[in-house]
């Protein structure tokens, strides 16, 4: 059984590592997106740094969770804060949920549920706004979870991976 608790300081170096991880399993082995490997390299190094994770971890305007195992091995994560996307309807209270994301061998254990749901109890207390959130175009699954959620897509952009663009959906909960 996995349990869910707030991430800190003390989390950043094996955070960094889950985070390279599950985008690596989701988006280049999963999903196959073909990034040229220089604009792997920028992005991962520009993302998954220890150092920046340490830094958005010591932002108080942000909120991340870890999903560990009873060893204490990460399994998961969510991350959110204020609203950052590239909309015209964005207001000053609204919150995004900035990522979401399992380990391919722990999804189907109800984690991604469960950090789902202390996001949006997290948002609903700390930013009365509309919640946010991207996802990626391709991610067919996960636009239904959202939806079934209350979540209504809104508008899109391109997420840069490196000189690579991503085509990225905003979905929005108001």
């Amino acid at each position: 059984m996995a349990a869910i608790r707030r991430a800190g300081p003390a989390d950043a170096e094996t955070l960094a590592a889950l985070k390279l991880a599950t985008f690596r399993e989701t988006f280049v082995e999963g999903f196959g997106i073909p990034y040229p490997p220089d604009d792997l390299a920028v992005f991962v190094a520009e993302s998954y740094a220890a150092d920046r994770v340490a830094a958005e971890l010591a932002d108080p305007e942000r909120a991340t969770w870890v999903a560990e195992d009873a060893a204490g091995r990460l399994l998961g994560y969510a991350q959110v804060g204020p609203c950052k996307l590239p909309h015209d309807d964005i207001g000053s209270g609204d919150g995004e949920l900035y990522q979401l994301y399992t380990l391919r061998e722990a999804q189907g254990l109800g984690l991604g549920r469960t950090l789902l749901n202390v996001a949006l109890d997290h948002l609903a207390a700390k930013r009365p706004g509309r919640v946010w959130l991207g996802v990626w175009s391709g991610n067919l699954f996960a636009q239904r979870i959202y939806e079934r959620r209350g979540f209504a897509r809104v508008g899109g952009y391109g997420f840069p991976v490196g000189s690579w663009t991503d085509e990225e959906f905003i979905y929005r909960r108001d």
